[in-house]
């Protein structure tokens, strides 16, 4: 009878976790890499071997933060080939590209870290449309997310770090933009 009483006041007395977990539409940089598939044109003649697309996703933890993480979740593309076999199509993951998300204030700071950068010799793309790709998933996927949220407003600034001299060119592919009331959902701010 004595032991009850210590237990009971710790279970009433600790505080209590939830977890929320929420599934949200999460759009990813996928390499159509040993398909015939043709994905995205990028504003170019010539569609290229790689897309953004979107998917259901199960997302927990801190948002809009871990929402973007997600992002560069592994993709195992599925197929009723017993020839197609590969493990990840994302193209961050394919690429060694870091993807990170904190909350600064009102502002969300999204960076792709391209320090690590390797092009696959098997994917016949640039490290420049990689890193398009994958900022335009990120920004669909934020603008999926907050489309109903009217009552507050975020700014998002997406960057690029760990460049060098060979491919600091990519750092212009930064974009900032508004998501909620105020913002409208409009463009800030591109190549910054």
């Amino acid at each position: 009878m004595l032991l009850r009483f210590p237990v009971l006041f710790l279970l009433l007395c600790s505080p209590v976790v939830a977890v929320t977990l929420e599934v949200v539409e999460l759009h990813q940089p996928l390499s159509l890499h040993r398909t015939d598939g043709i994905g995205d044109t990028l504003g170019e003649e010539d569609p290229i071997q790689a897309g953004v697309f979107s998917r259901p996703y199960a997302v927990t933890g801190a948002m809009p933060e871990d929402l973007v993480k997600a992002v560069a979740a592994p993709h195992r593309i599925a197929s009723n080939s017993e020839g197609y076999e590969v493990d990840d199509a994302n193209l961050l993951n394919l690429c060694g590209v870091a993807l990170s998300a904190e909350m600064k204030v009102n502002r969300l700071l999204v960076r792709f870290d391209v320090e690590n950068f390797e092009l696959p010799e098997d994917l016949d793309l640039t490290a420049r449309q990689v890193i398009r790709l994958s900022v335009i998933a990120v920004e669909r996927t934020l603008r999926a997310y907050f489309q109903s949220v009217k009552d507050e407003v975020l700014s998002v600034s997406i960057g690029i770090t760990g460049t060098t001299e060979g491919n600091a060119a990519l750092r212009d592919l930064a974009k900032r933009f508004r998501l909620g009331r105020s913002g409208g959902d409009q463009e800030v701010n591109q190549g910054r």
